[in-house]
């Protein structure tokens, strides 16, 4: 499968911020958000051709008990049900990171759903195709068997608008629904955090910051 790095943080975002994972970055997407934070795993995809046991080895040495499976769309790649299986063989913690528009025969512990909100579609030849894909919610509703955080990037306060009419619509529990800001910038991050806050008080939303953009900026790797 095609993966674009493989490296080892701390959690930046969600329920398990500040805990040390080994990241596994697929490369390809199905969509084209406007405003994504990895190009180089949807609108430009890089990375190199590695085996399902190449990948369980280099997780595996650097002795983490968290692997994260993301991407770009860890889910569409055919490898992804054998890839975690080696994971769960190994005793890992297994989170997958995915926009929630495919689903398949796998095994996870925590699945962190992120659907994309119409601030998400891009201007030009992609817009029709992320336009259509962007939200299904059939699939939301089949992903959230397993443990699960709805994770929704707000770029500004009428966002709340659709997440509050998904959250209905799929009726998902506020607890697990997640308010995280839109930005690779530290200082827009913090501009956009101060309001957005305020809003997961009012709804009884969870908030949660881009730790690892705080720590080291936009940077790959980390």
């Amino acid at each position: 499968m095609k993966i674009a790095e493989i490296f080892y943080s701390v959690q930046g975002e969600g329920a398990l911020i500040g805990v040390p994972s080994v990241f596994v970055r697929t490369s390809g997407c199905n969509l084209r958000c406007s405003w994504c934070d990895t190009p180089y795993t949807s609108w430009q995809p890089e990375g190199v051709e590695m085996s399902v046991a190449d990948i369980s080895d280099q997780v595996q040495a650097f002795h983490a008990k968290h692997v994260v499976l993301t991407g770009g769309e860890p889910m569409i790649a055919p490898q992804t049900p054998e890839l975690l299986a080696a994971f769960k063989a190994r005793g890992l913690h297994i989170t997958i990171e995915t926009a929630g528009t495919v689903d398949a025969n796998i095994e996870c512990d925590l699945m962190s759903i992120s659907p994309k909100l119409s601030n998400s579609t891009p201007e030009g030849p992609f817009q029709a195709q992320h336009e259509r894909l962007r939200i299904n919610q059939a699939v939301l509703r089949s992903l959230m068997r397993f443990p699960h955080q709805l994770k929704f990037v707000i770029a500004a306060p009428a966002d709340l608008d659709e997440v509050q009419q998904l959250v209905k619509e799929i009726e998902a529990k506020p607890s697990s629904v997640m308010l995280m800001p839109e930005g690779v910038e530290q200082s827009l991050l913090r501009e956009r955090s101060l309001w957005l806050v305020e809003e997961a008080k009012r709804h009884g939303y969870r908030f949660s910051p881009r730790l690892h953009v705080d720590l080291y900026g936009n940077k790959r790797g980390v």
